[in-house]
């Protein structure tokens, strides 16, 4: 247990000494703002863009010197629906999926998650995420959320409060592990998952989400003018999806199958319980895709769109591919397809036409369904509830389909624009790409994405199994985690 704490220690003594530190603010403007520039700044704040007071060495301040009221109000609903999809959403969704003696283990596993990453999130891991660092990791500025208030942080976004900004990124953080608990259920220790868990949020998510979305991110093809690899990922294809997807297969190969593998019938103990959470699921990808584009605009409404369109298509053909196969269509099966689609048009929502949805769809309903079904068959892992085959196979197809199917007509952050020879994607030629050779550098941040996450995750994975072990014993494992971990029971019949 040493090396687990020790990690977390460390992080927080260096918050500590940069906590003391004098910070380099930049001197507020005192003249007052004229006519020209209040009325400029009200057209900044319809348009989501910079006001005349955002400019460094600005000579005037701005009478709308706060957050965006609209913006907030957008952000903490989008905020109060990404909880949402962990809690209860993916919690029933995966608790319908296991057999009954375990239903409560995989709700503790996501309430645990979802209290330790806060607390993660709160000592460094925003700060590691978000501050300006190096390429590859943020740092310390905004350790224990010191200087995170109610002020917009102009690197993300200009109307939005950075402690709304802060707390919609937590609920990513938070269900990016949770989702990894589905390829490990019914048989992985409570303690483990905690400690693989707060150690795996330092080696691998935090790096990764910083890479992808820091403002000096190493693969932020969006917003970093000097990025290296000029990926895009709207809302979490690689960040979210693949990080988990791709970690869930390390874990669960290292844990081994459960007992009674392909012996003993393992069907889901609620599939209405399933079915609830699927509708949760969806409902709360909403602030999920949309929410991502931290504003109410145009760019919000066509991630809605091609989030709704691909989900309904997903779901749709992986149930009529198992209609045309076996013969009948599994509610297993629609509510597979709409998080297959969901999966799959997250990198992609706010930078592809409502047909590049359909597309993606359709391409989420095949793809992951043949994971599922004869990728797992193949190779013999243990993926319980298919985190794998959805997550990390359907991650990786949206990354990449993101890449053929961006198109700068719905997201004005792809164009390429002489008029303005700051904006980013001119600056690194993300812009000249789209629609072209975008597809390669997509595959350059899935191979970071993928070696990221395999390496770490076996590493930590053996060192916790080494240290504490990761596998419950077995006759725990044909009793039942609820009773046996967490005394208690999902359901009392006598």
């Amino acid at each position: 247990m040493g090396l687990f704490i020790r990690v977390p220690l460390v992080c927080l003594v260096l918050a500590f000494a940069q906590f003391s530190g004098a910070q380099t603010t930049a001197s507020s403007p005192t003249a007052t703002p004229s006519l020209e520039q209040r009325l400029a700044d009200l057209e900044a704040y319809v348009n989501n863009s910079a006001r005349g007071a955002d400019a460094v060495n600005a000579p005037a301040g701005s009478n709308v010197a706060g957050p965006g009221p609209a913006y907030n109000a957008w952000m903490m609903t989008a905020s109060a629906l990404v909880l949402f999809m962990t809690l209860p959403g993916l919690a029933l969704f995966y608790g319908g999926l296991v057999r009954a003696k375990n239903v409560l283990s995989v709700l503790a596993q996501c309430l645990g998650i979802a209290g330790l990453v806060t607390i993660l999130w709160w000592a460094a891991g925003y700060s590691l995420v978000f501050s300006r660092g190096s390429p590859f990791l943020g740092g310390l500025k905004f350790a224990f959320l010191r200087g995170v208030d109610a002020h917009p942080n102009g690197d993300y976004s200009y109307w939005v409060s950075q402690n709304v900004f802060a707390m919609y990124q937590l609920m990513f953080a938070i269900i990016t592990p949770a989702l990894i608990i589905g390829a490990v259920a019914e048989r992985m220790k409570f303690a483990a998952v905690l400690v693989f868990v707060a150690v795996w949020m330092f080696a691998v998510y935090f790096p990764i989400a910083h890479m992808v979305w820091g403002i000096d991110g190493w693969m932020n093809g969006v917003w970093n003018p000097a990025a290296k690899i000029t990926a895009i990922d709207f809302a979490g294809g690689t960040v979210l999806h693949m990080s988990s997807g791709w970690s869930a297969l390390v874990l669960c190969i290292l844990l081994g199958h459960r007992l009674g593998f392909r012996k003993e019938v393992m069907a889901p103990h609620s599939m209405v319980l399933c079915m609830v959470g699927t509708g949760l699921l969806w409902v709360g990808w909403y602030g999920f895709n949309a929410g991502s584009a931290l504003a109410p605009d145009g760019i919000a409404a066509n991630a809605f769109t091609t989030t709704t369109l691909a989900t309904a298509v997903a779901s749709f053909t992986w149930a009529m591919l198992e209609y045309a196969l076996r013969g009948k269509p599994s509610l297993l099966g629609f509510c597979s397809g709409a998080v297959g689609g969901l999966v799959v048009i997250t990198p992609a929502c706010g930078y592809v036409d409502p047909t590049g949805a359909i597309i993606i769809g359709v391409a989420a309903g095949i793809v992951p369904f043949f994971a599922c079904t004869k990728l797992k068959s193949w190779f013999g892992y243990d993926d319980a509830l298919d985190t794998f085959g959805i997550h990390a196979v359907g991650g990786t197809l949206g990354a990449f389909l993101t890449g053929i199917l961006a198109t700068a007509r719905v997201n004005p952050n792809l164009a390429l624009l002489p008029s303005t020879p700051l904006n980013p994607a001119t600056q690194n030629s993300l812009a000249r790409i789209v629609g072209h050779t975008l597809w390669l550098e997509q595959l350059k941040a899935i191979t970071v994405t993928i070696l990221v996450a395999l390496v770490g995750s076996a590493i930590i994975g053996a060192i916790v199994r080494g240290l504490i072990g990761l596998r419950i014993a077995p006759e725990i494992e044909r009793q039942g985690l609820d009773i046996n971990q967490h005394g208690e029971e999902g359901y009392i019949t006598s």
